[in-house]
This record gives C-alpha cells, structure tokens and sequence, in this order.
C-alpha cells in the first residue's frame, strides 16, 4: 500500500497519516476525522477513509 496516496484531497490527507493516527490510538472513522480532517469537507472520501481505518485498525489490532 502506498502510504504516500492522498485519501482527502479536500484536507490533504495521506494513507500515511489515517495510518499514524489509527497507530496514535484512534479506532473509528470520527477519531480519524478529528485527527486528521479527513472526510470532514466534502465527504466524498468517506468510504475510503472508512475502509482505510479498518484495514489499519486490523493491522494493529494483530499484531
């Protein structure tokens, strides 16, 4: 996955940094939100960002 890949153009959000708050302790897509900005504008990323936050909270969670 490339981290580099901007999830929210709106707020200029990057896989890297929903990854870094996710790491940081967040667990839900309104966590992100309030920590990155991401999908806090339009909305059109939501279902991305949401995915995104899954996907990382699982990683985290299995380790």
């Amino acid at each position: 996955m490339n981290l580099d890949k901007i999830a929210c153009y709106c707020q200029n959000v990057t896989y890297g940094m929903i990854k870094e708050a996710v790491d940081a302790g967040a667990s839900t897509l309104e966590e992100v939100q309030e920590a990155t900005g991401a999908s806090t504008v339009c909305g059109s990323c939501m279902e991305d960002v949401e995915r995104l936050v899954a996907h990382f909270v699982s990683e985290r969670d299995s380790n």
